[in-house]
């Protein structure tokens, strides 16, 4: 990331953070408390699929059953209704709402630039830090036990991710506004910080060729055939299977009203691209059995594809504790909330709705891959540390972006015991996502609930 040209003296915020430690201390933050659920996690589970794919719940809680790092990545609402539990600082900023460690990711800038940035928005609601902060040091831990790192290895990446988070939010908090809002996670610091000196060169080129794939180009190469003349997109049961004609037949209702949230001059240029295919998909964990559409269009002059994602979006996890969006549809909430704390967002980022049964679903729109790399968690593990503080970096900026960042920093402070508190939440709380994982392994051991394995 660039650095600020002039700093300016630590601005007032909008709440006084000095004054929000009486209201929460900060030896509180350290607190997790089981006692204090109103909660049974497999019902808070279960109650989320209202409105998902009924034909792809099994496969939702084979995913999230197979291990707590899985279970972790699916339970944000769990996790949600657990930290509402809990007293909360009263400083809000535009949460990511699902900032757990594999959650950041590397993807091209509108300027063609690769960058380092917060990815998953589908959460995004205004509300306590504390929240996005407590989920990513969590994920640290639990990633870490699972990866099999000593307890020390464990702490020196929470504290790596708490100190990152923490040097960042005091630094911006004496940026001017416009330094902010116009900083760049940018690729060459990532290596530079993430990777040890002797192994960024390769490290960089690895990645920069993986992001050089992870195009429309590459995906064309990847996931079509050309079949009875016509370009088509490679099923793989049940992870990438067509639409029937009812889905078929709502997608270009549902392009026109995309057409409709982007900018005039996107406008233009989709209009140079015809739909010639598109596919339902199941992505991640937390997002099996939402409806995800895979879209290929091609360019007439050139036949040059381009391939977008639309993905349902459902109230966020936080709303019963947080209210309502603001937002009327969410698709909007989760396309504004990823433009306000993202460096550099998806230019081509929209929203719609549309009806499945007797239901309508809000959905929203992304350019599909385009330089997005993901490390898996076994490639950060080795380095986790090293990461983490990134990732706290990036963390820093997104509510620096979306939130009072002079009150973050006063209420965090200099204090050991900040750190000290946060870090045993972590732990704390790693141990109950381990319990509650071990509930739905047993219930579908049991049969009460149905799963079949998650992955390809």
């Amino acid at each position: 990331m660039h650095a600020a040209a002039a700093p300016v003296p630590p601005r007032p915020g909008t709440v006084d953070g000095k004054a929000q430690r009486k209201v929460a201390p900060r030896r509180g933050q350290g607190v997790w408390d089981p006692d204090r659920r109103d909660q049974d996690p497999l019902v808070t589970i279960l109650a989320q699929e209202d409105i998902r794919d009924p034909g792809l719940l099994a496969l939702r809680h084979g995913r999230m059953g197979a291990s707590p790092w899985n279970y972790y990545r699916g339970a944000a609402a769990v996790m949600a209704a657990d930290l509402a539990s809990h007293p909360d600082s009263g400083i809000r900023v535009q949460l990511c709402g699902d900032a757990h460690v594999l959650n950041f990711g590397l993807w091209n800038t509108p300027e063609r630039r690769l960058a380092f940035d917060l990815r998953d928005f589908d959460e995004t609601l205004p509300g306590p830090f504390e929240w996005d902060l407590k989920r990513f040091l969590t994920s640290l831990v639990v990633l870490s036990r699972e990866s099999g790192l000593r307890d020390k290895a464990t702490r020196k990446a929470v504290a790596a991710g708490f100190r990152g988070y923490r040097e960042w939010i005091a630094r911006y908090a004496t940026w001017p506004e416009i330094d902010i809002w116009t900083d760049i996670a940018e690729f060459d610091r990532l290596v530079q910080y993430a990777v040890p000196a002797d192994d960024q060169e390769r490290t960089g080129r690895i990645l920069e060729k993986r992001a050089a794939k992870r195009t429309s180009r590459g995906a064309l190469d990847k996931l079509t055939v050309v079949a009875d003349g016509r370009r088509q997109i490679v099923e793989k049961h049940p992870y990438r299977v067509h639409v029937g004609d009812g889905y078929a037949s709502q997608l270009n209702s549902v392009l026109e009203q995309y057409l409709a949230t982007v900018r005039d001059d996107l406008k233009v240029l989709l209009g140079s691209f015809d739909v010639v295919d598109a596919v339902q998909q199941v992505v991640g964990v937390g997002s099996v059995g939402m409806r995800v559409f895979l879209i290929l269009a091609e360019e007439r002059r050139t036949g040059d594809p381009l391939f977008l994602q639309v993905k349902q979006a459902g109230p966020s996890v936080y709303e019963p504790w947080l209210g309502a969006s603001t937002y009327a549809r969410h698709g909007e909430r989760v396309v504004h909330g990823q433009r306000l704390i993202q460096s550099a967002g998806d230019s081509f980022l929209g929203w719609v709705s549309a009806s499945g049964g007797d239901q309508r679903h809000d959905y929203y729109v992304r350019q599909f891959r385009d330089g997005k790399v993901v490390p898996t968690g076994a490639e950060i593990a080795p380095q986790l540390a090293r990461y983490a503080g990134v990732c706290g970096h990036v963390l820093a900026r997104a509510h620096a972006r979306g939130g009072d960042v002079a009150a973050i920093n006063d209420y965090l402070g200099k204090s050991d015991r900040v750190e000290e508190a946060f870090t045993a939440f972590a732990f704390a709380y790693d141990d109950q996502n381990a319990r509650d994982q071990v509930q739905l392994a047993k219930a579908i051991e049991d049969g009460r609930v149905v799963a079949e394995p998650g992955w390809p």
